[in-house]
């Protein structure tokens, strides 16, 4: 328990989130809310504070270490959470600040704001573990993020609920409003933490 607390701690008190915040509250002074360019930097932007903690540590040696005063299960949630938090809060903490330095109006998204980069951040975890790579890393959810636009875009213009701009700013119906995409990004998270945790079990047994 105590290690999902300190890395919730690392990962918001870092460098890494600081700059990620930064950096999207340029993004919003130069583009706004409604531009492409928010929306498309968001799956890049969260993965910045702890998306390769896990695989930093693997390579320094430190994962050992660490297991020795935590179990495998606290070890992993710690990683997962602290990833999809520090992603959500560092995209929230912008448009917040954003909002208040530039006197605009507080968007009513702030909630969707929070759960997409979580998902987003949580996703481009599960890709470090997967695939031991950092470019895979910080490239792959926003890879998939404009396939996905492509995709509904091009092919399947009815199924909103594949468009990740349709997440962060719904233009579509939803049964339940903005509770229903809520529900959905949760759920996901959810799904990736969990092939997060197989992953990362895998990873530690055999290393």
């Amino acid at each position: 328990m105590n290690s999902l607390f300190s890395d919730m701690l690392r990962a918001i008190r870092s460098l890494p989130f600081l700059c990620a915040a930064v950096l999207q509250i340029l993004i919003l002074k130069y583009s706004g809310f409604d531009s492409e360019l928010y929306r498309m930097s968001v799956p890049l932007v969260c993965t910045f504070p702890f998306s390769c903690a896990w695989l930093d540590e693997s390579r320094s040696g430190y994962t050992r270490l660490a297991l020795h005063r935590t179990s495998v299960f606290w070890y992993i949630a710690g990683k997962f959470t602290a990833c999809a938090v520090s992603g959500g809060l560092c995209e929230l903490l912008a448009a917040v600040l954003f909002c208040a330095w530039s006197k605009t109006e507080m968007p009513q998204n702030l909630s969707l704001i929070f759960w997409c980069a979580a998902f987003w951040a949580g996703l481009s975890a599960l890709l470090a573990a997967a695939s031991e790579s950092k470019y895979s890393a910080y490239g792959g959810a926003f890879v998939i993020c404009y396939f996905l636009v492509i995709l509904h875009e091009r092919y399947w213009k009815s199924c909103h609920y594949l468009d990740p701009f349709e997440w962060l700013a719904p233009k579509c119906t939803w049964l339940f409003g903005q509770d229903s995409i809520v529900l959905m990004l949760g759920g996901m998270t959810l799904l990736t933490g969990l092939i997060y945790a197989c992953i990362l079990e895998r990873r530690l047994s055999h290393g």
